[in-house]
């Protein structure tokens, strides 16, 4: 019977929706936030749809490392629009509820773009550690085949190592409590407002973070201790340059990414003592890197700034004709 009665009280309570109060302490103005948040998502749209249509239409990058950044842009775009529509939602129109399922589907897309995210930097950062390293043998070993089963494993090992994150928290109860001070579903902020342990959900994230990002972030720094140490053995300053600059544009992309991160990471075990920090980088996050990756290497590789030249200069020719 009482197995009975606590069932009834659990589903009694459970609760349908949950309310993103939006930034912490700063709910009265935050609409301000809406302007550049609305400006960085155009500009990851734009940017990142403008380099995959560059390198559709131009068979010179046709390459390894641009098909790389082309699932990059790809899972850019997917990135920031989990996130930005409903942060914008709740700035502009003070849409603050979401319901259950949506609120897991969104927990499960973000934490499986930023591992995505994460794979495609160490696909990256293999191919120039192969293109330096082992310059002769580099066309036999980073083949289209190659790409494609690097993708394929990336997506099979972020797709389904994510999945138990919103699965356990969809098993979670959630009795009373349905505030989250956060503009999107975080996994621990919503699994805080369970009125049952969450030490499995804890477990998890931390393990998946380690595992998965972790790992990635020690092999890709790893691939740069190797190419640095092979690039300092080059007899001509000409030859190191022309090697740096191949992977300079990367290399910037990685450590703003990890870094940032790591913010994330430390800040949000400071987060009672400053609420807004660790929301504020979270959010960010999600749309910094996607709107700063195709400006990066837009402004420092010379191949995809003229590849852009000609793809805009056909659509204006197309427009004017």
């Amino acid at each position: 019977m009482d197995t009975t009665l606590h069932a009834s009280n659990s589903s009694e309570f459970q609760v349908s929706e949950f309310i993103l109060l939006g930034f912490p302490g700063i709910h009265e103005w935050q609409h301000w936030f809406s302007l550049p948040m609305a400006l960085l998502y155009l500009i990851a749209l734009g940017a990142n749809l403008l380099i995959l249509i560059t390198i559709y239409h131009e068979p010179s990058l046709h390459q390894p490392m641009y098909q790389f950044l082309g699932i990059l842009a790809a899972v850019d775009i997917g990135l920031a629009t989990t996130s930005m529509p409903k942060i914008l939602a709740i700035l502009w129109f003070d849409a603050k509820a979401i319901s259950l399922p949506e609120c897991f589907a969104q927990i499960y897309a973000i934490h499986s773009f930023m591992c995505m995210e994460s794979g495609i930097f160490l696909c990256m950062a293999v191919d120039r550690y192969v293109a330096i390293c082992y310059p002769l043998q580099y066309p036999s070993i980073v083949t289209e085949a190659f790409v494609i089963k690097a993708t394929i494993s990336m997506l099979l090992r972020n797709g389904l190592l994510t999945v138990p994150v919103p699965v356990l928290a969809a098993q979670r109860q959630y009795c009373s409590r349905t505030e989250i001070d956060h503009c999107l579903c975080s996994n621990l902020g919503v699994t805080s407002l369970a009125c049952d342990d969450i030490t499995v959900n804890r477990f998890y994230q931390l393990a998946l973070a380690w595992l998965v990002v972790g790992s990635d972030m020690i092999l890709v720094f790893a691939s740069y201790i190797l190419i640095i140490r092979t690039v300092l053995r080059l007899n001509s300053a000409e030859a190191i340059s022309k090697a740096l600059s191949t992977c300079s544009s990367h290399l910037i992309l990685i450590l703003f990414y990890y870094t940032a991160i790591i913010l994330v990471s430390v800040t949000h075990l400071a987060k009672r003592k400053f609420p807004l920090i660790p929301v504020l980088l979270n959010v960010l996050h999600t749309v910094i890197p996607p709107s700063l990756n195709p400006m990066v290497y837009a402004l420092r590789t010379q191949e995809l700034r003229v590849g852009f030249q000609r793809v805009l200069g056909r659509t204006e020719f197309v427009s004017r004709k």
